[in-house]
Parts: structure tokens; sequence; C-alpha cells
């Protein structure tokens, strides 16, 4: 006779399934959150809710709000620099840099690797 099997198998990161999951949320929540043009408001969210119970929730949380806080940085910068046609190409560059990095951010996130976003400006700690 075999042994039953737990729910879940162990993740070699040794974190729970719940914090893989909410970690993972803390990047695409902010794919979700661009669609009424604030990115920033998913991770925050993420944060607030469940970073005060988890400490590797709370890294990505901060990991990923810091990221969409410095592209709202940047984009805001290329739409004024649109008044010297420079900014067409920077507000291409800093949307494709944003969706890239992002899903990035998703996929290792979930699989409960650690992800430090380039170019961001750590605002929150």
């Amino acid at each position: 006779m075999s042994q039953p099997q737990p729910p879940y198998s162990s993740h070699p990161s040794g974190l729970t399934p719940d914090e893989r999951t909410w970690g993972g949320a803390a990047h695409w929540s902010a794919l979700v959150a661009a669609f009424v043009a604030l990115a920033f408001l998913g991770p925050l969210l993420v944060l607030l809710l469940k970073g005060p119970s988890s400490p590797y929730v709370r890294r990505q949380a901060v990991e990923s709000l810091n990221f969409q806080l410095s592209m709202l940085i940047y984009a805001t910068v290329s739409a004024v620099l649109v008044l010297v046609l420079v900014g067409f190409l920077l507000l291409a560059v800093v949307g494709v840099l944003w969706l890239v990095f992002t899903i990035l951010g998703s996929v290792r996130s979930a699989d409960g690797g650690e992800y430090r976003y380039p170019l961001t400006i750590r605002m929150v700690s």
C-alpha cells in the first residue's frame, strides 16, 4: 500500500502555494490594473493585503510597486518629450520594457523565485 500524497507537493523554494500565488499576483496584478492606467494599484493592494503575513510576498510586492512607479515616471517624462518628437520613440520603448519585465517578474515569482527589475528607482522599501 502506498502512502497518501499531501494535497500539494513540496516545492524546492520552500514557499507555500499561497505565497507563490500572491508573489506572482504582485506582478501580474499590474497588468490587470494597467487597463485603468494605474498599474501601481495592483502591487500596492497585494502589499497591503498579504505583505504583512509573508516576507516573500512583501519583497515581491515592493519590487513590483517600485518598478511600476518608476515606469510611470519614465512614461511621464517621455510624454513631455513628445513635444520634441523624441518622446514617441521613448514611449514605445518604455511600453515594451514595461510589458516584458512585468511578464518576466510574474513568471519568476509565481515559480517561487526572487525577481529584481532593472531600471528601477527604489522608492518603497
